[in-house]
């Protein structure tokens, strides 16, 4: 494999680039010595989108509060739909290291469109709090809040009819797929009533551990995430004292304290990028997955950068929204027959 550390980053559309140096340039300011982020300066280059109840590209949006306090609340996403069909839903986490962005971030937002108008699924794009403000497992106990919001029928009047929560996938990238796979994990535990979930979308998820792997070393100064930013962001992220074998971080790591190989866990699409410093992370996750008996499908991109998915150019994007599409449509109908 090159050590080009840029890939195809020089096939980025200029526009693309620039608002990538633009965030870039503000996740370094914003950050403070003593760990913390100066949200006010992060907040001037993080543009947001305004929920739109008319179709937009095929698709409208509207944001639902689940918890004004904290707030949490999701960005729902709803396709031009068949009413004859069924129509499944995807529990989105976006990505951020835990530390920036929201559900109504543009690039966020924009992610969520496409893969709604590709899938034909309706996405609840989670909106969770932040670290360092607010630390493990602040993030963890939002996104959980959010699927047993949904899981009580009272509160599915925005809903379309025909949605189908026992079609349901739980997705995310980068934090997000952390996310994502501990959602799983306590889902399976917990023990929904209406929800079911049937498959995990892992796009580059966001794992680590204290040992340097070899694409931490050959990748020191990726675009995008470097392997100095991912140490500032567990520090950001994890409870005070902890090292990066803390089991969110390192999930089959010598701290993990689920063992899933009993649980129900959901068959998993794990897309890693081979120029992503966590890539050898990524990977370690799916074997993880496969070593406990799990259903686990590796998606590799050898020349994808961290984010490639937010540049609809890339013919890598492309080919994503074609596996997420093909993924959805083989579980629902294993689903089917396993109904029927």
């Amino acid at each position: 494999m090159s050590n080009n550390p840029t890939s195809n980053f020089q096939d980025v559309p200029w526009k693309h680039r620039f608002f990538s140096s633009m965030i870039g340039f503000a996740v370094n300011f914003s950050r403070r010595s003593d760990g913390t982020i100066n949200r006010y300066i992060m907040n001037l280059f993080d543009f947001k989108a305004p929920p739109s109840q008319q179709l937009f590209d095929g698709v409208k949006t509207s944001d639902t509060v689940v918890d004004a306090t904290r707030n949490l609340y999701f960005r729902l996403f709803l396709p031009s739909l068949n009413q004859d069909d069924d129509v499944p839903v995807i529990v989105y986490f976006h990505g951020g290291g835990f530390a920036y962005l929201s559900a109504s971030s543009i690039p966020c937002d924009d992610f969520c469109r496409r893969l709604c108008k590709k899938t034909g699924a309706v996405i609840i794009s989670v909106n969770y709090r932040l670290a360092p403000e607010h630390k493990y497992p602040s993030q963890y106990d939002d996104g959980f809040d959010v699927l047993k919001f949904i899981d009580d029928k009272a509160n599915t009047k925005n809903l379309p009819f025909n949605v189908n929560l026992k079609q349901c996938f739980i997705a995310g990238d980068s934090a997000g797929g952390n996310l994502a796979h501990h959602m799983a994990v306590k889902a399976c535990e917990y023990g929904l009533r209406n929800v079911k979930l049937i498959g995990l979308i892992a796009i580059q998820p966001f794992f680590g551990g204290e040992e340097r792997t070899e694409s931490e070393t050959r990748i020191v100064d990726a675009p995008i995430l470097s392997v100095k930013g991912t140490d500032w962001l567990w520090k950001a992220f994890l409870p005070e004292g902890s090292d990066r074998n803390h089991p969110a971080c390192n999930v089959f790591g010598p701290k993990s304290v689920h063992d899933i190989s009993r649980l129900k866990f959901p068959a998993t699409m794990v897309v890693v990028g081979g120029f992503d410093p966590m890539h050898d992370w990524q990977i370690r996750y799916y074997e993880g997955l496969k070593k406990c008996g799990k259903e686990a499908c590796l998606i590799e991109y050898p020349h994808a950068f961290h984010t490639f998915y937010g540049v609809p150019e890339l013919k890598e994007t492309c080919l994503l929204m074609e596996a997420v599409k093909g993924f959805i449509e083989r579980l629902i109908n294993l689903n089917k027959e396993g109904c029927s």
